[in-house]
């Protein structure tokens, strides 16, 4: 009796990990659609917007992740669904579980986000160095998007480096870039590692 209790309750830990799970697509959905603008209405995406703007707008009351003109707050809304469906499944699936593994996975859930976000800065300081380079028309919708995405990286990264001294802007630029690429890459080898280290288990 006490097994078949022991299924059930796993069984039902199971279901909710799944349930996040169609609720994450489900944001995802609302956030590409949310790309569209104005083009994206009917009752659909109004039936989306009842389901998922209250949990995205209290990321974004909460969380200061606005970074020019992208707001990364629904990606931090995402993780921790993520996080909470990856521990629901663990509870699932083993009898018990210990703080390591829930830490694992917190680890590298959170190392997920953050190396998608550095990625995505890469690349767009790369375009901004580009078109410095080149002396591409900033005028144009797509520089001026990679301007504005650009500008708050560049700015923040340089005071921490140089403080209030003024810098050169292709400078500032290229150090910008190196310290991305060196966080980036630095993760990828250690972070592993030390979800590897929290859950106990061999490296």
């Amino acid at each position: 009796m006490c097994g078949r209790s022991l299924e059930e309750v796993n069984m039902i830990f199971g279901i909710m990990a799944s349930i996040l799970g169609i609720y994450s697509i489900i944001l995802l959905i609302r956030i590409v659609l949310s790309w569209f603008g104005n083009m994206a209405q009917g009752r659909f995406v109004s039936f989306l917007e009842l389901l998922t703007d209250p949990y995205l707008n209290w990321w974004r009351r909460n969380l200061n992740l606005r970074i020019g003109v992208i707001d990364f707050s629904a990606i931090a809304g995402i993780a921790a669904l993520s996080i909470a469906q990856n521990v629901l499944f663990l509870i699932s699936r083993f009898d018990t579980i210990t703080i390591g593994s829930i830490l694992s996975i917190v680890t590298l859930t959170v190392w997920s986000v953050i190396s998608f976000i550095l990625g995505f800065f890469i690349i767009v300081i790369i375009l901004r160095l580009i078109a410095y380079l080149t002396n591409r028309d900033s005028y144009t919708m797509f520089w001026q998007f990679v301007e504005s995405v650009s500008q708050p990286i560049l700015y923040r990264i340089g005071r921490i480096v140089n403080g209030n001294k003024i810098s050169h802007y292709l400078s500032e630029i290229i150090i910008s870039l190196i310290i991305l690429i060196a966080l980036w890459i630095g993760g990828k080898i250690a972070i592993p590692y030390l979800a590897v280290f929290l859950a106990g288990l061999p490296i």
